[in-house]
């Protein structure tokens, strides 16, 4: 495939979820949510068809794509982690999991409440979400997500 038809390959993807939501401005972060899920990025030729689908300027893209941590203009890894650091999950050992996962070599990001605080720590590895987090759990996800590459 040339690289002119691996972009309108890409164009339609992005085309394809816009008009997925009936290209209703309203539905800009589902849409972007959807575009960073297929893609694992929102790249600045994506945010271009996205403002030209739903009549929006790039910078009202470019605002809700830098607002929220959820979205990149870049690939990100599928099996990245990022663990809970909230007030319930840093009650049951968040901090300690983070230490750990810096003793084993972990990468992991922070956020902010997962919405699983029964469970804590919670983490995603990907999008897959982990309760009762511990680095060995965090580790086995984490190759079973690099095996789904």
């Amino acid at each position: 495939m040339s690289q002119t038809d691996s972009a309108t390959t890409d164009r339609e993807a992005v085309e394809q979820i816009c008009a997925a939501h009936e290209h209703r401005p309203d539905a800009l972060i589902e849409i972007l949510h959807d575009i960073q899920a297929a893609r694992h990025c929102i790249s600045d030729e994506d945010a271009r068809i996205v403002a030209a689908s739903l009549n929006l300027s790039r910078a009202e893209i470019q605002g809700v794509r830098s607002f929220y941590a959820d979205f990149s203009s870049t690939p990100r890894d599928p099996d990245r982690v990022r663990l809970c650091r909230a007030e319930a999950c840093q009650s049951v050992g968040a901090d300690r999991l983070a230490a750990e996962l810096d003793e084993a070599g972990i990468a992991h990001e922070t956020l902010y409440c997962l919405g699983n605080c029964a469970l804590g720590p919670a983490a995603l590895v990907g999008d897959r979400l982990i309760g009762r987090a511990t680095a060995k759990k965090l580790a086995a996800a984490r190759a079973e997500a690099s095996s789904h590459d």
